[in-house]
């Protein structure tokens, strides 16, 4: 009989409910045989490697790789071991019902499952009518009637005692192994061993056959340890140790959310579009830090190293109008004070928010609403308002220990300052060698707006600002 099959969602295991395609190892109108791996499924403990347990070609593929759980028993793709109309299948999918106690989406309480479609092949295989009081599923009885199996001898591994399709096709597989060469029709002798892709790979690793080994996995499945246990270990005192064997190594699918896609379209528009340019440099940051710890004493405040560079950076962009700028379309936007976007990492993704006018406030006000920003960043709770309109970013990870790297521009702006770690390094003095603390700065530039004598020059003033911090004060 040349038959169209439902291929629902598996049930492994008493507490699974639902489970995911995570791919698909087949496409429609694809043609595949008995042992062929057809898709991922996972759920909420393990992914596995659904394989065939009969030849046949998909015809439709209801639910595609990457779509959302799926209850137990629900519809996922349509199988044909004939040559049926697309009519046929239409009318296939609209009649289904989950079986075995599953429910799929808008569907009522379980139903049984469509008997189904059945067209008769040119060479039908003759059957043979087996009456039995035992449970067993519809697709079990047809094959066990087609291949002649008493069913009197099978344990059943379905719920209840009830006998499955794979528990027939697994004493198919016991009868091939047991009988002689030619007592068994073709198709059973070249039945294929019960094992997953893994334990394939290490046997042929190892040179070691499948022939007759007993599987300890699900419904006498030949597993990985089945297959280990009989790689030869190493002799009593021997050199070396066993040989390595590769497991699996799936990845962890996790889609973008909202946040990070749009982070992830600026910057790839940003890139792509703007003419990047680089120009590096680095200070001596003993005078800042010990400044620092005077002004916090001074003003009971916690400003931290980054407020600090965020302070010299809007001071020394009022001082180079040219740099403080957005470039919009046709047109450079040059501002008179300095709108300065901080880079924080939040559970979101990449945030900027921005501190306005920051060259007018003291390192007490900058400090208070730096901590405001980066606080309502880590809630998630930043507005529009918050984070619209900056004239430049800074951009530090050095207290990540990283010693300097290169920021993408932030659009519209014209310029990204990236900020690494302070590191003692020696210098030559006079009388011998000296440690001194060194940030490493490095200025992203976008040369549709902004020149490389213009941002060279920002740089130096920003240079001097972080030596000498006395002319941050009064500015």
């Amino acid at each position: 009989m040349s038959r169209i099959r439902a291929f629902t969602m598996p049930k492994w295991g008493i507490e699974m409910t639902e489970g995911t395609i995570a791919d698909w190892t087949v496409k429609e109108g694809e043609s595949f045989r008995r042992g062929q791996t057809l898709c991922l499924i996972e759920t909420a403990k393990i992914t596995n490697e659904v394989e065939a347990e009969y030849d046949a070609t998909v015809r439709r593929i209801i639910v595609p790789g990457g779509s959302e759980a799926e209850p137990v028993g629900a519809l996922l793709a349509v199988f044909d071991e004939g040559s049926h109309s697309e009519e046929e299948i239409d009318a296939f999918v609209a009649a289904f019902r989950p079986a075995e106690g599953g429910i799929a989406k808008g569907a009522e309480k379980t139903k049984a499952a469509p008997e189904p479609v059945a067209v008769a092949s040119v060479a039908e295989k003759p059957r043979t009518r087996i009456d039995t009081n035992r449970p067993i599923s519809p697709e079990a009885l047809r094959l066990a009637e087609e291949e002649g199996v008493d069913v009197a001898v099978i344990e059943g591994s379905g719920r209840g005692g009830r006998i499955t399709h794979q528990d027939v096709v697994k004493a198919l597989r016991g009868a091939a192994t047991d009988a002689p060469r030619g007592a068994l029709p073709v198709e059973l002798e070249d039945l294929k061993i019960f094992a997953s892709p893994l334990a394939r790979r290490i046997a042929a690793l190892h040179g070691l056959s499948l022939q007759g080994v007993t599987g300890t996995g699900p419904r006498g499945r030949i597993s990985k340890a089945d297959v280990l246990a009989l790689v030869p270990k190493p002799a009593a005192g021997g050199i070396g140790a066993p040989a390595f064997v590769a497991g699996e190594n799936r990845p962890e699918i996790v889609p973008f959310d909202r946040i990070r896609k749009i982070v992830a379209q600026r910057l790839t528009q940003a890139k792509q579009e703007i003419p990047h340019f680089y120009l590096r440099t680095s200070a001596r940051a003993d005078a800042l830090l010990e400044m620092r710890r005077t002004a916090n004493l001074v003003l009971g405040s916690k400003a931290s190293v980054n407020d600090w560079i965020v302070k010299a950076s809007a001071v020394a962009l009022a001082r180079h109008p040219d740099v403080n700028v957005q470039v919009h379309g046709a047109e450079i936007h040059r501002f008179p004070h300095a709108d300065v976007a901080i880079a924080v990492a939040s559970p979101k993704g990449l945030v900027t928010p921005v501190v306005r006018q920051a060259d007018l406030m003291r390192i007490d006000q900058l400090a208070a609403e730096t901590r405001r920003l980066i606080d309502k960043a880590q809630a998630g709770k930043l507005g529009m308002e918050d984070m619209e309109g900056g004239t430049f970013s800074v951009s530090n990870l050095g207290m990540f220990g990283i010693e300097n790297f290169d920021a993408i521009i932030n659009p519209p702006q014209g310029a990204i300052l990236a900020v690494g770690a302070a590191a003692r390094v020696p210098v030559e003095c006079p009388g011998g060698v000296a440690f001194e603390t060194r940030l490493s700065l490095t200025l992203s530039v976008d040369h549709r707006a902004i020149d490389g004598a213009a941002g060279a020059q920002f740089l130096q003033t920003l240079k001097g600002l972080i030596e000498a911090p006395e002319g941050l004060f009064g500015a």
